[in-house]
């Protein structure tokens, strides 16, 4: 099933997992499926590293178990910065023999260990490139506060519009903690005349290093409410666990108070994490 078919008809329930670094943690990660299949989701997508063919076979180990074990889609994350045309022909040659359809186009993360090759240098050329090699559905990434490399909002709205037009057809948000800065960016898609579902994307905040990798990575804007809740309960792990969570419903609530296109929840495969969101909005969504 194309993703883009269950996204343009209905609100989308997604979830977001990675491979275990060690194979034989793979059996360990069931747990974490169990509590993410109880409530049916349209798909669950499995990241993808850079730099070697082993971070390609757990993707794809773990998305073949997520679709053959659960019944349910799953949406291959696939990184293109550090690769070749060869190397790229290769992957979406084992996808297409395991029956996989959906991919997550990346650019993906500039590693300084790691030497970039010149052959795709954004996801919209992963898309142009792919999309006549195979019956793929291609989902793209987005980023409400911009990219931390784009120079301003126009810029980012400019490559998002190029990566639609090469193919993209449902795109997912990076984390936010600032619902009106989704809808503000939401707005601006459409007036560029980008039409595609817009599927928003969030991340329970559940430990203060978490946090302090968030404002590292994404550069994401925290809202005075949430650094008040940080403030107060950082130093009690199980009282910033909850109040993390009850912030990550409250989002999820309200973003689908406003009729957005659905809900991606990066889990960090905590099944904790993702049977209290389950039990929060099973009868919302």
């Amino acid at each position: 099933m194309k993703i883009s078919d269950a996204c343009n008809h209905k609100k989308s329930l997604s979830f977001e997992i990675f491979p275990p670094k060690k194979d034989s943690e793979l059996k360990n990660i069931d747990a974490t499926l169990d509590v993410l299949c109880e409530l049916q989701p349209d798909f669950i997508s499995v990241t993808f590293g850079a730099g070697g063919s082993l971070n390609c076979n757990r993707t794809i180990e773990l998305a073949k178990k997520i679709k053959q074990n659960y019944h349910v889609e799953p949406v291959v994350h696939l990184t293109c910065l550090h690769y070749n045309r060869a190397e790229i022909d290769e992957f979406a040659r084992i996808l297409t023999a395991e029956g996989i359809q959906n991919v997550l186009a990346l650019r993906g993360d500039r590693n300084p260990d790691l030497t970039e090759k010149d052959d795709f240098k954004h996801a919209s050329d992963l898309i142009s490139y792919l999309k006549p090699k195979g019956d793929f559905c291609f989902l793209g990434a987005c980023y409400p506060e911009c990219h931390p490399e784009s120079a301003n909002k126009i810029e980012e709205i400019r490559h998002l519009k190029e990566k639609v037009n090469a193919g993209a057809e449902v795109l997912l948000s990076q984390l936010f903690f600032d619902n009106t800065q989704f809808y503000r960016f939401v707005e601006d898609c459409r007036i560029a005349d980008i039409n595609v579902p817009i599927v928003p994307g969030i991340m329970p905040v559940i430990n203060a290093a978490q946090i302090k990798r968030m404002i590292t990575m994404c550069g994401a804007s925290f809202p005075e409410r949430f650094q008040k809740i940080i403030h107060r309960f950082e130093d009690n792990k199980a009282a910033l666990f909850d109040a993390g969570m009850s912030y990550a419903l409250s989002q999820i609530i309200d973003l689908l108070a406003n009729d957005t296109d659905g809900i991606h929840l990066y889990t960090m495969n905590n099944p904790v994490v993702a049977h209290r969101i389950c039990e929060g909005i099973q009868h919302i969504i």
